[in-house]
């Protein structure tokens, strides 16, 4: 629940700047026109690490998945073997262009929700009420780091927004498209996690590999274990798709603005697709994959979105102060003078949960991205 009202004023605060800027490039463009080119810019990175690092932690579902399913590629070798066909077959469909891409991750996407609608409905009918007991209260620092890894099922929305400037009515259609979005995938969270803790019970923390797969195992049975794995599997491989097809994308822009290396923003001859940016992108993406565990990948793809969305939270409090709108003024959010102030204050105790190590990693990147920005304006 706490969660849940966080993430609330969280996308308030991401759909408010969103109904006054019509322009392409989501929390990229709302920041910019908010503080100017360099917080833009950093936006725009924080958005780049964010897909990066989802990515690479996505990956790591998708290659255990897979070795649930198969055991013989269940090693470590194994999966890095399964990861390399994976990216190499995404970076050779978006080599070729976008429209095959667009509908493999349509199918993908059917395919993944109905495993998922399975067990949060058949799942039901199987639940150990003394397993959803709550008998000791957490501490306040592990809500907040729980709550820090949960921000991952909650984060994409920001990149759903990048082309909001193609978007008609953005006023009216963001904000809408926000919140029934929200809210289905809520329902869909809440219903899940209540049907695998009533299941597992105390099996559940342990059950890290697979535990939706292991609840629908132990309720309905081997069948249902495979067709989660499989959905899994399926759905996770989709991502690397989405993310192959949309990530390089953002290189290849940075790289045509001259912040990144011009070989970045080289393009197919035939196919007019970033080539360069798909094939480094998709390397970058593999190493980080391989070289880190979900959670620590997750932490620092959160770490990226709650600093983008403390700046969203920003523009949103100071587009208004400015008068910004766009055809319609904005949307009529209330208490529209504090929510942003609460969200940032939301977002600061959510990073209390962020490890040191962490936090060194985030500060690098942004760093080195700082210095790139200082190095280019200076070259103008």
């Amino acid at each position: 629940a706490l969660l849940k009202a966080a993430m609330g004023l969280i996308v308030l605060c991401i759909a408010d700047p969103g109904s006054r800027v019509s322009l392409t490039g989501g929390p990229y463009a709302y920041v910019g026109t908010a503080f100017g080119p360099y917080i833009g810019f950093l936006s725009g990175v924080l958005l780049f690490m964010l897909g990066t690092f989802a990515t690479a932690a996505v990956s790591t579902v998708f290659s255990a998945s897979i070795g649930q399913l198969v055991p013989a590629l269940s090693g470590s070798v194994a999966s890095i073997a399964v990861l390399v066909a994976a990216y190499m077959f995404w970076s050779i469909v978006n080599l070729r262009g976008v429209t095959l891409s667009v509908r493999l991750n349509s199918i993908a996407t059917v395919a993944k929700l109905l495993p998922l609608v399975l067990v949060a409905v058949g799942g039901a009918f199987f639940i150990n009420a003394e397993n959803l007991e709550i008998v000791v209260m957490p501490a306040v620092g592990d809500v907040a780091r729980t709550s820090l890894l949960l921000i991952f099922a909650f984060a994409g929305i920001e990149c759903a927004l990048v082309p909001s400037g193609e978007v008609r009515d953005t006023a009216r259609t963001v904000p809408r498209a926000i919140a029934l979005s929200m809210i289905v995938i809520t329902v869909l969270y809440i219903s899940l996690q209540v049907v695998s803790q009533g299941i597992l019970g105390d099996e559940l923390p342990r059950s890290t590999a697979a535990p939706l797969a292991e609840a629908a195992g132990m309720s309905m049975g081997g069948w249902a274990r495979s067709l989660l794995l499989a959905g899994a599997a399926i759905s996770t491989f989709g991502y690397l798709g989405g993310m192959t097809l949309s990530m390089p994308r953002m290189l290849f822009a940075l790289a045509r603005d001259g912040f990144l290396p011009r070989a970045l923003a080289a393009v197919h001859p035939e196919h007019r697709t970033p080539q360069t940016a798909i094939i480094v992108q998709s390397i970058l993406t593999l190493a980080l994959a391989a070289s880190g565990t979900f959670e620590q990948l997750a932490i620092l793809a959160n770490v990226s979105a709650l600093a983008l969305y403390f700046g969203c939270a920003l523009a949103a409090w100071r587009l208004r102060q400015r008068g910004v709108g766009g055809a319609g003024g904005g949307i009529r959010m209330p208490a529209a003078g504090v929510v942003p102030l609460i969200a940032c204050a939301v977002i600061v105790w959510l990073l209390t949960g962020v490890a040191s190590v962490e936090w060194l990693g985030f500060v690098i990147c942004v760093g080195v991205a700082s210095l790139i920005y200082s190095v280019n304006r200076a070259a103008r």
